[in-house]
């Protein structure tokens, strides 16, 4: 009888242990946002009463190209840049037909600067690639910035959004982005 008293416990024990690990993972691997994230996917941020879907931009290439080439921009669209560091940054309108805003934004995901960025004159045929880009305004973000949200014309000033507000992405999720961006 004592013998199979005390297998019972140890059974018992080793249920109770199970039991504890597997809750342990579950609670573990539900804290923070954990969803991978790769350049192309479509990250959902709501700013202010809005959400917007955002193309991610999170390689060299895609980063260079952003929208440019693009003829429109649906009302809910944009692309969110997203690099490994913050560093001043420079964005200009190079190949792109529509206006678009652009709010620079630091590593924790306070605006450094808001623009609203007008199309230029493409390319002409006899201008050289070198006189083109350097015609071409750049828009700064003033202080250094790890990410940009394009959005189409006009949203930042709806939103009544500029520099030194916080655009509303926890800054776990921020974190993991910038860890995932490939270098410049």
């Amino acid at each position: 009888m004592v013998a199979k008293l005390k297998y019972d416990l140890h059974a018992t024990g080793a249920w109770l242990l199970l039991l504890i690990v597997a809750i342990t993972v579950i609670m573990l691997g539900g804290c923070g946002d954990t969803a991978p994230a790769s350049d192309g996917d479509i990250e959902r941020v709501t700013i202010g009463d809005r959400s917007f879907n955002l193309e991610l931009a999170m390689v060299r290439e895609s980063r260079r190209r952003g929208l440019g080439g693009r003829e429109s921009l649906p009302d809910d669209g944009g692309m969110f840049f997203v690099f490994p560091d913050a560093q001043l940054r420079r964005f200009w309108m190079f190949d792109c037909v529509i206006s678009i805003d652009i709010a620079f934004i630091d590593p924790i995901g306070y605006v450094t600067a808001v623009h609203t960025m007008p199309p230029e004159e493409l390319r002409a045929e006899n201008e050289s690639l070198m006189e083109y880009e350097a015609r071409l305004p750049g828009y700064s973000s003033a202080y250094p910035a790890q990410f940009a949200i394009e959005l189409p014309p006009g949203s930042f000033e709806s939103l009544g959004i500029k520099a030194g507000d916080r655009i509303p992405i926890p800054p776990e999720r921020l974190k993991m982005l910038g860890r995932a961006a490939e270098p410049d």
